[in-house]
């Protein structure tokens, strides 16, 4: 994917956090949990740069599932994913 020159506005910002954690749900229904935690992080990293007012605009599911997922299944005290294994 390219690289956006212009940080994005407020409504994009928002847009964009709910996009990014719908295909991180979509991600952990199918199982694929490298890119689910790839697109959280994202998420999460977006969500982060919100105020408390444009917070409350993104659905509150997707809140729940992002502060869910993110404490329970990716937190610090989980054992971080391991490298590739390699094939003998």
């Amino acid at each position: 994917m390219a690289k956006q020159d212009a940080p994005l506005t407020k409504e994009a910002l928002i847009k964009e956090v709910c996009r990014r954690i719908r295909v991180a749900r979509s991600y952990w229904d199918a199982h694929n949990n490298a890119a689910c935690r790839g697109e959280r992080d994202r998420a999460l990293a977006f969500y982060n740069t919100l105020s408390k007012e444009q917070k409350e605009q993104i659905p509150q599911e997707l809140r729940v599932w992002l502060r869910y997922r993110s404490e329970k299944y990716f937190g610090a005290h989980r054992t971080p994913p391991k490298s590739a294994r390699k094939s003998k």
